[in-house]
């Protein structure tokens, strides 16, 4: 349900989220979040009615210690002052090492989730999208896998704190989503779903169908963990036959979705080969579950990514553009400005598409279980070990 006059969208964007720098080499380079804005901008989704972009300052330790230790918290303001690792904290390793400003950094990405989703949760906002979030692998007492703060996790806290009953968190990036599943573990209040790269064959190593939540919350986590190789159109079936049916049954007040666009076949960390199109598609599938189940409340957060030129610019404009509800054509030519830009920058040629390819929709859960393909198998494994907790049929649901 849309509030009267035009949408309205929060972007939670500044310069100043570009201090969330693990330096030269590193994956994590500010420069994937510069390029999107830039253009999100040249698309002109910035100036539609109705989006407001909003900063962010760095959140207070209070805020911090609702998604994690105040003992890490403290660590984490040591390491960003002093610049000492503490491998016990996981400050200091090659996937997070430690930096200036790291504190105020990490700590600016969770306010802008937090106060985009309270925004959303009190009809200030109708979506809300922080490209800058997404930060599922933090743990309450260390940092993991390019995460220092994990916003998710106190933005899902802050509005269970303002009364909401029911959150669904949706991750589609190509890594499992184990720092906001293993938060929410054991409470029935918050489903978690993550479709990723199964463990067998990428980092964290976690992730499988069988990890279902804890002993009051059963069903409560779910995990699709599809081979190295899958592509966009048996991706988009398992997240449709996944996803769709268990929202819609766990009815949600609000949706937070992290949108990883890893699972890029060009992305350089990952083995999966989902096109821009069909990542383009899950975002509408979970936007449109949102108008369905949670009266529109729906928060859409980055995270993970790393074809910094060919595909995250892409694919995070077009989150903007569905969550604006001015969606781009994947026919669309990418601004030449744009264009442009990555040549001055990077001595580079960027796409020339908003897209990827013509994408081939998937068969529906409905229309038959194949037991000779792998995806269906791994989709089917899925379902049994956790349906039944919703009291839906993992063959026909």
């Amino acid at each position: 349900m849309t509030s009267p006059g035009p949408h309205r969208t929060r972007l939670v964007w500044s310069t100043e989220m570009l201090g969330y720098d693990f330096g030269d080499g590193h994956p994590m380079a500010p420069l994937r979040l510069d390029l999107t804005m830039r253009l999100v901008e040249d698309l002109g989704l910035t100036t539609l009615p109705g989006v407001e972009l909003v900063g962010a300052a760095p959140a207070p330790d209070a805020l911090l210690e609702t998604a994690h230790a105040p003992g890490y918290v403290a660590a984490v303001r040591a390491a960003s002052l002093h610049g000492k690792l503490d491998l016990v904290h996981g400050l200091g390793t090659s996937d997070d090492p430690v930096f200036p400003g790291m504190h105020e950094a990490a700590a600016r990405v969770v306010t802008g989730s937090v106060e985009a989703a309270l925004a959303v949760w009190q009809a200030r906002a109708d979506h809300a999208v922080n490209l800058t979030g997404g930060m599922h692998h933090a743990m309450v007492d260390h940092a993991s896998g390019f995460c220092v703060y994990n916003d998710a996790v106190a933005a899902i806290r802050a509005v269970l704190e303002a009364g909401a009953e029911r959150v669904a968190y949706v991750d589609v990036d190509a890594h499992h989503g184990d720092g906001v599943e293993r938060a929410f573990w054991d409470d029935p209040r918050v489903l978690t779903i993550s479709v990723h790269e199964s463990g067998h064959t990428l980092f964290p190593g976690t992730g499988h169908p069988t990890d279902v939540g804890g002993p009051h919350a059963r069903g409560r986590a779910v995990n699709v963990a599809l081979p190295s190789g899958t592509t966009g159109t048996p991706w988009l079936r398992a997240v449709a036959a996944v996803v769709e049916p268990l929202v819609r049954s766990f009815r949600p007040e609000l949706i937070v979705s992290q949108h990883g666009c890893d699972a890029h076949g060009s992305d350089p960390l990952t083995n999966l080969a989902v096109s821009v199109d069909a990542q383009r598609r899950a975002m509408g599938m979970v936007h449109d579950l949102a108008h369905e189940v949670s009266q529109g409340r729906w928060v859409a957060l980055g995270g993970g990514g790393y074809a910094v030129v060919e595909v995250v610019p892409r694919a995070w404009a077009h989150l903007v553009g569905v969550a604006t509800h001015h969606p781009v054509d994947p026919a669309t030519p990418v601004p030449e400005a744009w264009l442009e830009h990555v040549a001055t920058v990077l001595g580079a040629a960027g796409p020339v598409t908003m897209g990827d390819e013509d994408l081939v929709l998937p068969r529906l859960w409905s229309e038959g279980y194949d037991p000779g393909d792998l995806v269906d198998r791994i989709i089917m494994a899925t379902r049994q070990a956790t349906f039944h907790h919703h009291d839906l049929d993992a063959l026909y649901d």
